[in-house]
């Protein structure tokens, strides 16, 4: 089955096309990503496989339908990208890799955790310039601090546990509690209770209408004072100003982010020769305590892998008529 595959990175090529080998699916790589003005590349493609910060909005897809394109694949858990009625209606068909390591993220997570409590990004800079004085870089023990996690799936429970051997307090926020979580020794209490007891905060939710701007200018009022932030679930999920605005009168410690609200334009791409025009994130990269990195806590052998293998299997279900084990559909 011919499938036009958007935002393919060089590691995207030869890990598809590696788990392709068997199935031998027609993969057309597509470097851009998709939006309005890329559909034309997917003609002649019953399928199109995408990532996060791909747009398939209403008019995407209405694009991508009249082309004839009846599946499409996102390389990603989430799906939020995807505009699922619109999908429905046209009758295109929305998969996703439901499961892949989830070690990957939480791992990263308590990377950008370390990395930004104990200044390692700063320490590695001034050493590279002979400089190894120690003034501005303390941190503080993570041994007895209390942490908050809001979202306790899969990623947000192993992230919990990791915490929790650290010898942290963990307390976690979720409408779906998880018993993992709770075996891990987390206790779980409402959002406000949790903003304002922790000493650390990692977001591992989903992006949804009910958690968009979850941490805002008011959570961030009630936080405890000086508390670090950090996100590798979705850039949505935290209103930057707001978070601008507690980093410079202290009331945010520290912000360590994979993820940014306006990230499609910039993620995933070389930039380093370009006038970056968004002052958000110009302002965030200039805070000595803040850790922005391009959308990478996914990004391991074992992940990577796995999301391949998942979507040539749905593609392959898809051409034979098989049942789609992992599609996602409005409501």
């Amino acid at each position: 089955m011919k499938t036009a595959v958007f935002s393919a990175r060089r590691y995207d090529q030869s890990l598809l096309a590696q788990a392709n080998r068997d199935a031998g699916h027609e993969l057309v790589f597509i470097a851009d990503r998709l939006t309005a003005d890329t559909v034309p590349l997917a003609a002649g493609c019953p399928a199109v496989s995408v990532f996060v910060n791909d747009q398939v909005d209403a008019a995407v897809l209405r694009g991508l339908a009249a082309q004839g394109t009846r599946l499409v694949a996102t390389r990603s858990t989430g799906f939020n990208h995807i505009n699922l009625d619109t999908a429905q209606a046209l009758g295109i068909a929305v998969v996703r890799v439901a499961d892949y390591s989830p070690h990957s993220v939480a791992e990263f997570a308590v990377g950008l955790l370390l990395a930004v409590n104990r200044k390692i990004a700063r320490a590695s800079m001034r050493t590279r310039d002979g400089n190894f004085e120690l003034d501005g870089l303390m941190g503080f023990d993570l041994h007895g601090k209390t942490v908050g996690v809001v979202g306790t799936g899969r990623i947000g429970a192993i992230f919990g546990r990791i915490m929790a051997g650290f010898g942290c307090t963990v307390l976690g926020h979720d409408p779906f509690p998880s018993p993992d979580f709770a075996q891990a020794g987390g206790r779980y209490v409402e959002l406000d209770e949790l903003l304002a007891a922790a000493d650390v905060v990692s977001l591992h939710c989903p992006l949804t209408d009910g958690t968009r701007h979850i941490v805002n200018a008011r959570t961030l009022a009630g936080a405890k004072r000086g508390a670090l932030l950090v996100n590798t679930s979705r850039g949505g999920l935290v209103d930057t100003e707001a978070a601008i605005a507690a980093l410079k009168t202290g009331q945010l410690g520290g912000l360590a982010i994979d993820v940014y609200e306006q990230e499609a334009s910039l993620f995933f791409q070389d930039l380093s020769s370009t006038v970056i025009t968004d002052d958000v994130i110009q302002r965030l990269v200039s805070f000595p305590n803040v850790i922005v990195t391009g959308h990478q806590a996914f990004f391991t052998q074992e992940a990577i892998g796995q999301i391949m293998q998942t979507t040539v299997q749905s593609l392959t279900a898809f051409e034979r008529g098989d049942a789609l084990v992992h599609r996602v559909q409005a409501g």
